[in-house]
């Protein structure tokens, strides 16, 4: 049985020192594809070697909202200039973080706009982080035409509502760890309501480790426990969740 776990670090620093054994332990675990995510100046390089050295390791790349107080002029032509590599299949992270307050949010907006009219020159499909910011998300995707390449909208949190618009723009909605806690009333609802021909299935390791390993550093062999938790809310077997959403990402990324 194969999962792909179509969002991951492999690369931070909290897997500096068992990080072969982190992505062996994985593909014991029956994750036959991994996506790393390279959002700055730091992690895409790191993300790119990682996908030259593993065959089943693929790569996005782009500048985080978090980071992009420090895009500088040259960085958008970097990341296009990437976007020719075989193993590079997404533009991403991008979008808005009003959570953390490290980049004003004009500089956010002005950094998420340009990485979208990107993508869509490249016809790339991009990877979205949306945190506390679904409205502004939303209403630039649209004034972007995002629509016109889709993508996918990484650890989705918002609601229904906010789904339905995300859908209607073409994304797919990848769900993690969370979707496993008892107290994530909204995740598990949106899932439940979400198409399974445009749903996705991620770790976003190290972090948001599912139960009943919350509290420890997140890994990709773990997708298998979000892929149990997804399958039981749409009463099918982890199976064929599984078998769904690799399809689902192989066809979403361009993957052969």
């Amino acid at each position: 049985m194969y999962l792909f776990d179509t969002h991951t670090h492999l690369d931070a620093p909290q897997f500096d020192e068992d990080r072969e054994q982190v992505i062996a332990r994985a593909v014991e675990a029956g994750v036959s594809k991994m996506i790393n995510i390279g959002f700055n100046r730091e992690t895409i390089p790191t993300t790119m070697q990682l996908a030259e050295k593993y065959d089943y390791i693929y790569a996005a790349v782009g500048w985080h909202p978090q980071d992009a107080i420090d895009m500088k002029e040259g960085d958008l032509d970097w990341i296009a200039s990437l976007c020719s590599h075989k193993k590079v299949v997404a533009i991403g992270e991008i979008g808005l973080d009003y959570y953390w307050d490290t980049s004003p949010k004009d500089v956010q907006h002005e950094v998420f706009r340009k990485q979208i009219g990107l993508a869509r020159e490249l016809k790339m499909p991009i990877c979205i982080h949306d945190r506390d910011a679904h409205e502004d998300v939303v209403r630039i995707l649209r004034e972007e035409k995002a629509n016109e390449i889709g993508g996918v909208m990484h650890s989705f949190s918002g609601s229904w509502e906010t789904a339905k618009m995300c859908l209607d723009l073409g994304f797919h909605l990848s769900f993690g760890g969370p979707i496993t806690f008892k107290n994530a009333r909204v995740p598990k609802e949106v899932l439940a309501q979400t198409p399974l021909d445009r749903l996705l299935i991620e770790t976003d390791s190290p972090y948001l480790t599912p139960h009943p390993f919350r509290g420890k550093r997140n890994e990709s062999a773990h997708v298998k426990l979000v892929a149990e938790a997804a399958a039981e809310i749409k009463g099918i077997t982890w199976e064929e969740l599984a078998e769904i959403t690799y399809a689902n990402a192989l066809e979403r990324f361009g993957i052969e």
